[in-house]
């Protein structure tokens, strides 16, 4: 095979909003950190260990502010994208690296009665009469069609 491959998949939880971050061009960047859990049983003391390993993701654009706009800390998200590691000299003159995940795809996992959970039955009341309005809606368009 003579062609090389850069792709992640990854799985997690969002440990932080998404921070976004706007350009003159109109041109946005948005970041957050992404959290991936490995869970085992330690053979010595047969104790459960689970490792957290954080990702810094990156998405750009249309896609940065979708992120921004729906996900929020804790929610569950599939990510798709590539590695990229940055380089930049900071204050005191240290060359600095940072791997970053540049997503290229992203699912959400996380389904908006899993995020409803914790707000108060008074904040989810809005909701309802939305979803009866989608559903007559859906019923005048099906009585319009000719068979």
């Amino acid at each position: 095979m003579s062609g090389t491959l850069n792709k992640v998949m990854l799985i997690g939880h969002l440990g932080d909003e998404v921070k976004m971050h706007y350009f003159d061009d109109k041109n946005c960047v948005g970041r957050f950190p992404l959290a991936t859990n490995e869970t085992y049983t330690n053979k010595t003391t047969n104790e459960r260990v689970t490792n957290t390993e954080w990702h810094n993701i990156v998405v750009r654009n249309k896609a940065a502010e979708i992120c921004e706009k729906y996900l929020t800390k804790g929610d569950k998200v599939y990510i798709e994208g590539r590695i990229k590691t940055r380089k930049w000299t900071d204050d005191k003159g240290m060359e600095r690296y940072s791997t970053e995940i540049q997503c290229t795809d992203f699912t959400f996992l996380t389904n908006k009665s899993e995020q409803q959970q914790g707000q108060s039955p008074a904040d989810k009341q809005p909701s309802q009469p939305q979803q009866s309005a989608q559903n007559n809606a859906a019923t005048e368009e099906d009585d319009d069609l000719p068979f």
